[in-house]
């Protein structure tokens, strides 16, 4: 490829709103567009900011939303959809799959769904098939060898759980596929709102697994849709 070419793309325009500038050309480069993270912005500016990206594209993908953020875009987009618990506002039609390929979402917990949720949302709105396994933590470990198949068969999973943060590291120990293991906030006082998980999962002994960063669902999604396309 010309490297003019390439060093033109590098620089391409984004869209002047003062308070933020909104890369339009991101799907060019990574192949996927600008995602909205609501947290530290007000209504007015996460939908100036969808405006632009709707301006340029046909989807929109909002992250740690609330129903107040969902009611002000679905009064002007009126196919806004809201989902609830992996608090995620999606604006366009999911893409078909574009692989066979699956993703496999594994949570320690019942309260690790919602951040599980969000990876499982962010995945599909990415055009990938996920299956979800939820509540199979190290303390009933049984319930997830029960699931051997599944693990065995996805391509990457994605483990999200608080508390210990143990079950990253045993799914890393029993399979050869990569496993994105996400630390969450979910636990009692020693937790630390999550760093208690994270630390363990960074000093996993079992190969193949890496971590993002706590509560971040997103990554996790976007990280296993890159591995499995």
């Amino acid at each position: 490829m010309n490297k003019k070419f390439i060093e033109k793309l590098r620089t391409l325009p984004y869209h002047e709103l003062g308070f933020a500038k909104v890369d339009t050309d991101r799907d060019i480069r990574v192949g996927t567009g600008e995602v909205i993270f609501c947290r530290g912005k007000t209504v007015f500016q996460i939908v100036a900011i969808a405006q632009v990206i709707l301006e340029s594209s046909n989807k929109l993908l909002v992250t740690k939303a609330n129903p107040e953020i969902f009611k002000a875009i679905k009064s002007k987009w009126s196919k806004a959809s809201f989902h609830k618990e992996a608090s995620i506002i999606t604006v366009g039609k999911f893409p078909k799959k574009t692989t066979n390929k699956n993703i496999l979402i594994l949570t320690a917990g019942t309260a690790d769904i919602p951040i599980a949720e969000e990876a499982s949302v962010t995945a599909e709105f990415l055009g990938n098939k996920v299956k979800r396994i939820y509540d199979v933590g190290v303390a009933g470990i049984h319930r997830l060898f029960k699931n051997l198949d599944e693990i065995q068969s996805a391509n990457v999973i994605i483990v999200a759980a608080g508390m210990d943060g143990a079950l990253a590291s045993v799914v890393g120990g029993i399979t050869p596929k990569p496993v994105i293991g996400v630390p969450t906030s979910v636990g009692y006082g020693a937790s630390f709102s999550g760093i208690t998980p994270l630390l363990t999962m960074l000093n996993s002994c079992a190969e193949g697994v890496v971590v993002v960063n706590i509560d971040n669902g997103f990554g996790a999604g976007y990280f296993a849709s890159l591995i499995n396309k």
